[in-house]
């Protein structure tokens, strides 16, 4: 069992402070979903959390251990990272970046083993896409790009998963894949954070949400607590009823119907 917990954490830039008092945890085999505008400071919230950038204040903890000066590679051990979407500079394929996962799991001057080699095999072909491995990561789409980067975090086995707009980039098809994997890795019992703009996506793969808006946390708790329309047009300026539907199957499903007429 993990457990990531951020308690009173002050994060920003140079001193600056973005946001403050912020407190959640997260547990394995849960997926907790970070909601807010763009500009809101998730990034530079979850980057904090990683360790990529100094604590102005408060705690970031695994399983009860602060994890301020812990080398890079500890951290990589117990966090992975899903970052936006990036264009790469060299023309590694897609197979390369994702064994690239697995350097936390190697000495300075190990080369990837065999079983390194089949687990990034297999978190390609769990995420569909081992007809990619052999093109240049430069060469492939932005949705393409971002797909290798979730497998490339997978392939790391991390105790926690921070992915920050993992569907950001992604057509509705991979979407979904993204979100059934993000389900099955909490199954597996990580402990996975994940940010979105799309509230109906934390409807569709969340255990609890928390709502990020001018640098505090507005909400947390579970989805059908959190995401009111009272809450959303608060936070995004727009007017949303938040709906309940009945499938054919009769699974009840809440979904958000934006108002055009009154935004």
């Amino acid at each position: 069992m993990s457990r990531l917990e951020v308690s009173a954490l002050a994060y920003g830039y140079d001193g600056r402070a973005v946001g403050r008092d912020v407190s959640f945890a997260v547990e394995s085999g849960e997926v907790l979903c970070l909601l807010g505008p763009n500009g809101g400071g998730k990034t530079t919230l979850f980057k904090t959390v990683l360790g990529l950038l100094p604590a102005l204040g408060g705690t970031v903890a695994v399983d009860g251990e602060s994890v301020a000066g812990w080398s890079r590679a500890r951290v990589a051990r117990a966090l992975g990272y899903v970052p936006q979407a990036q264009l790469g500079l060299f023309p590694f394929t897609v197979r390369e970046i994702v064994l690239m996962g697995r350097t936390a799991h190697l000495g300075a001057f190990a080369t990837p083993s065999r079983r390194d080699e089949a687990v990034a095999e297999s978190t390609l072909e769990s995420l569909g896409i081992t007809h990619l491995a052999a093109r240049a990561y430069t060469e492939v789409s932005g949705g393409e790009r971002q797909m290798t980067l979730v497998a490339r975090a997978l392939a790391q086995e991390p105790r926690v998963l921070v992915m920050d707009e993992p569907t950001a980039s992604l057509d509705f098809g991979n979407q979904v894949r993204v979100l059934s994997r993000v389900r099955a890795v909490a199954g597996e019992g990580i402990a996975v954070i994940v940010s979105t703009h799309d509230p109906d996506q934390a409807f569709a793969c969340a255990d609890r949400v928390a709502v990020l808006h001018g640098g505090t946390l507005a909400g947390l708790g579970s989805p059908e607590a959190t995401i009111t329309p009272q809450r959303l047009r608060a936070v995004y300026g727009v007017d949303v009823d938040v709906v309940t539907l009945t499938l054919a199957d009769g699974r009840r499903v809440r979904t958000c119907v934006p108002s055009l007429d009154r935004a």
